[in-house]
């Protein structure tokens, strides 16, 4: 054993690593996602040449399941949509001022607990950083137990030094403690972006107002969001409920639900199926806490933030990989809760249709990018005999899966599942499985719009108010949207998707990406 026992963790990709078998190992495990993608999708084309009959069967069985599993994935999506709505009507502040000490894993009173909100930008308008301000405001949390940082780019400019001045004359003495820090440019050993910038912002805060101040660590939680995150009025006090009384509050992430509709009204119609789609996926998340992995806006204990040397500054996945550096310093005694309770964010919008798509297309490969995470933890399990097998395995099954299922899935369905008609030649055209195929695949396919038909009716339910200067007819094209979303999914959800992992297996490695933010 290596003198730092946990080395590993600040690992990002494979040349990070010396010993040259570690580094072999760990670059197989790159491979390995993207090798699996386009195994499958090469397998699909061959069999449907050479073997049409083998690759029918395989077709009508694989749409049977991803019908059954819409369903079950629908049946989850309105369980925890009703939990949502319940959690949103429950007077948190009044539970927590109820909250007896035998109720409580923490022990301590709830107003000894203060909130360090996080705040990276790198080019966000001022009027985006004001509204993400004004919701803090409007949060049931008393103020005066609520630390703020606002962590800006030393490379935005001038520009960006303005905006903060101007952030922090309208709201910096209306907190309990305000800070602004700018992060360097051109730190070595840094991927510049979300990252590195809030690592840099803990660092700081940490210095110069939590240690002065004496603060104990484990009464602060640290809600690590992005610049246009609006805080529900609930979220803290729900925050700090779940912090005292979950089983092991040190050794837990919490998960708010991440919806994208701040701007959504200003959306062009994919745009707003694609922020409907993630809001529902993530709320479906929230009733599977045993696979549950951090995303985007999330918090995390400062005491566990600062032992296991926050977030790491060389990666582009900073959300989910503190998660796995937890788990892994921990021995697999770590896990996300859910809060069942929103946050918003901005829906994807550019200056016009087509730079919008486009950014739709970067946001979801930056977010397929997390596939990086795979290696990360396979090279960590094997190097943590400490973890139970059975977690490694689950774990490893759920996140393979659910990459490879998001690169090929829509391709299979709606693109190669013709392809043993085509492809088959003409002794397999005259059989009845032949005939056969495409009408089985359409119709279990007509069939599963029925997930489809629940998603319209939830999309009118979460909606926020539509602005007066929008007429009615954008109520009326969201199912229109709802309808062209399947085939949308293969070029703005799978191939982004199958790019990611075809970087990862080629050592074609990504830099952070900033989704731009417009408002209209």
């Amino acid at each position: 054993m290596r003198q730092d026992e946990f080395y590993y963790l600040r690992t990002a990709k494979a040349s990070d690593l010396k010993d040259k078998k570690e580094r072999y190992l760990y670059r197989l495990f790159e491979i390995l996602p993207g090798f699996l993608s386009w195994a499958v999708l090469f397998l699909a084309v061959f069999f449907s040449w050479q073997k049409p009959a083998w690759a029918a069967f395989f077709i009508i069985a694989f749409v049977f399941y991803w019908f059954f599993r819409t369903m079950y994935l629908s049946f989850h999506l309105n369980a925890a949509y009703k939990r949502m709505k319940k959690y949103e009507k429950i007077d948190w502040l009044k539970k927590l001022k109820e909250l007896k000490p035998e109720d409580q894993t923490l022990k301590t009173n709830w107003q000894e607990i203060y909130h360090l909100i996080v705040l990276p930008t790198y080019k966000e308008s001022l009027e985006i950083l004001r509204e993400a301000f004004i919701s803090l405001l409007k949060s049931d949390y008393p103020k005066e137990k609520m630390i703020v940082v606002l962590a800006c780019e030393e490379r935005a400019g001038e520009k960006a030094k303005k905006i903060a001045q101007t952030i922090e004359k309208e709201f910096g003495k209306r907190f309990f403690r305000f800070l602004t820090t700018f992060h360097p440019a051109d730190l070595p050993g840094e991927i510049p972006g979300h990252g590195s910038n809030e690592t840099w912002a803990l660092v700081k805060v940490k210095e110069m107002i939590i240690d002065p101040l004496g603060i104990p660590y484990e009464k602060i939680i640290v809600s690590s969001f992005d610049a246009d995150t609006q805080v529900f009025p609930k979220y803290f006090s729900c925050l700090t409920w779940h912090y005292l009384t979950v089983p092991d509050p040190l050794h837990s992430s919490f998960q708010p639900i991440p919806f994208y509709f701040n701007n959504i009204w200003q959306a062009p119609l994919f745009s707003q199926v694609f922020s409907l789609s993630s809001s529902f996926w993530h709320t479906m998340n929230q009733e599977r806490p045993e696979k549950l992995i951090t995303f985007s806006s999330h918090a995390i204990p400062f005491k566990t933030m600062a032992e296991v040397g926050f977030k790491q500054t060389n990666v582009v996945s900073d959300d989910s990989r503190i998660f796995w550096q937890c788990f892994l310093k921990y021995d697999g005694n770590y896990k996300t809760v859910p809060l069942y309770y929103p946050v918003s964010m901005d829906a994807n919008v550019a200056e016009n249709l087509l730079k919008t798509a486009i950014n739709i297309y970067k946001q979801q490969k930056r977010w397929a990018y997390g596939v990086g995470e795979i290696p990360y933890f396979l090279f960590g399990f094997l190097k943590n005999k400490k973890i139970p097998l059975k977690k490694k395995i689950l774990l490893t099954s759920e996140l393979m899966g659910g990459h490879l299922s998001w690169a090929v899935v829509p391709i299979i369905i709606f693109l190669l599942g013709w392809l043993p008609v085509f492809l088959g030649g003409p002794q397999f055209t005259q059989t009845l499985i032949s005939y056969n195929l495409p009408r089985i695949t359409s119709r279990i396919l007509t069939i599963s719009m029925f997930g489809l038909l629940i998603s319209i009716y939830l999309s009118y339910l979460l909606l926020p108010p539509k602005p007066i200067k929008y007429g009615k007819w954008k109520y009326l094209i969201i199912p229109l949207g709802w309808i062209f979303f399947p085939p949308m999914m293969i070029f703005f959800s799978a191939l982004p998707a199958l790019e990611a992992q075809t970087r990862w297996m080629l050592g074609k490695y990504l830099d952070f990406w900033p989704t731009e933010k417009v408002r209209k």
